[in-house]
């Protein structure tokens, strides 16, 4: 009886800590990197509807006005550091803001936050003088993917870019944790397979050929229910964290988006 009492406490027990712990189980947050940018990038700051200020960076293209990316980073990424690399698209320009509690972004991470903060910055660089808002595109990698599809439906993007992308965390969490009652108890559950059959948006998918973060069948159910025109490439010898270490996917975003 006695092990029976525990093996009952622990299926009690383990469900109930995944509850309470599964924000720091979703988000990381990073403090400021310190990477050196580039003299093109300028300081950007965009205040929440619930007035949270959130902080990144633009870097200006100078064909001004210029189509722009806008980047939602993973889930342990503060963006600098990838705004940095000097590999995107000539005549495009780049944006991003920190998730709320990275970087020196207020406030805490959350998806419905998350989402509304796209949209926030979507509207603020479609304002701009310098920004062609015709030609936004959203950038999504691992986590930012789900933020990426969200900003989607809600906004008229030009395309969407997704890397390491995932039908729903509810499918990647069964996949690590098949012992939780994950679809009960998560409750950021970035949903992308449920918007993707209503977008009509050219979609480039890239996933990592050896992918143990989110497995290639969770990006592929996400890019077969895509309602619009996509493409797809695995970057050979890659895994999560390194797919963008080869010329691969830059070489295939700058094909996807063509000139400027």
């Amino acid at each position: 009886m006695t092990w029976l009492a525990i093996a009952l406490g622990l299926v009690a027990v383990v469900p109930a800590a995944a509850w309470w712990m599964q924000d720091r189980l979703v988000f990381f947050p990073q403090p400021l990197a310190g990477t050196p940018l580039p003299d093109d990038a300028q300081s950007l700051e965009v205040v929440a509807a619930d007035g949270t200020v959130l902080r990144g960076w633009i870097r200006v293209a100078p064909n001004a006005p210029a189509p722009l990316i806008l980047y939602f980073g993973g889930n342990a990424e503060e963006v600098s550091g990838t705004l940095a690399d000097r590999r995107w698209p000539r005549g495009w320009s780049v944006a991003a803001l920190n998730y709320r509690g990275y970087g020196a972004s207020e406030g805490e991470p959350g998806e419905k936050a998350m989402q509304a903060d796209a949209v926030a910055l979507f509207d603020a660089m479609a304002g701009r003088e310098d920004v062609d808002a015709r030609r936004i595109v959203a950038f999504g990698r691992s986590l930012g993917a789900g933020v990426a599809v969200a900003l989607a439906a809600e906004r008229p993007v030009a395309a969407v870019v997704l890397a390491s992308p995932y039908d729903s965390l509810v499918a990647v969490g069964r996949t690590h944790y098949p012992f939780l009652p994950v679809s009960l108890a998560l409750r950021h559950r970035f949903d992308a397979a449920a918007l993707a059959p209503s977008l009509r948006v050219p979609l480039l998918a890239i996933v990592a050929e050896r992918d143990p973060v989110v497995p290639v069948e969770r990006s592929r159910a996400l890019y077969d229910a895509w309602g619009g025109e996509k493409r797809w490439k695995s970057v050979p010898g890659t895994d999560h964290n390194t797919l963008a270490v080869p010329a691969d996917l830059w070489a295939e975003l700058e094909k996807f988006l063509g000139p400027p």
